[in-house]
């Protein structure tokens, strides 16, 4: 595969992260059907490992997201703006503390967006708890899936 259809699959993926903070988007769908591509057209070991493995994630990801509280952000008064914030939270996150600083850094953005928007610590941490229990965790947990199948695509280019 050359290095013009990586870097599409990896614009694919990118897209496919930020739709997951976009409700109606299906960003993870996104994430795993350009890993297939990636796979169909560079079938190697480490590429079928890497689908299977995302394919796992997905489902077990789909599993967890039904047992949560559905999505209603909307009305905890959550802003796309605050999406942004959490999404790069996340995303940097998981690049400083591999893997599970995706967690903190996507309550530290939520936590960053309240305390710019109210300027009190009890404030921004009352918000931060109401945006989790209305739906910041499902949208977390999606997020985290998709940032896993990232790094797993992105280690398998770099190192497979």
């Amino acid at each position: 595969m050359g290095v013009g259809e990586l870097l599409l699959v990896g614009v694919v993926i990118l897209l496919g992260l930020c739709g997951v903070l976009v409700p109606g988007v299906p960003g993870s769908w996104l994430v795993w059907a350009a890993v297939l591509w990636w796979a169909l057209k560079d079938p190697q070991p480490v590429s079928w490992g890497v689908l299977v493995g995302a394919t796992v994630v997905l489902f077990l990801s789909q599993v967890v997201r039904w047992a949560l509280p559905p999505r209603c952000l909307r009305a905890s008064g959550a802003t796309p703006r605050m999406g942004v914030y959490a999404g790069a939270g996340a995303f940097l996150g998981f690049v400083l503390i591999p893997v599970l600083g995706a967690i903190p850094g996507f309550m530290a953005g939520v936590y960053l967006h309240e305390r710019l928007r109210l300027g009190r610590h009890g404030e921004a941490m009352a918000s931060l708890r109401t945006a989790m229990r209305s739906g910041g965790s499902s949208v977390l947990t999606e997020l985290f899936t998709c940032l896993l199948i990232m790094g797993a695509w992105v280690g398998a280019v770099i190192w497979g």
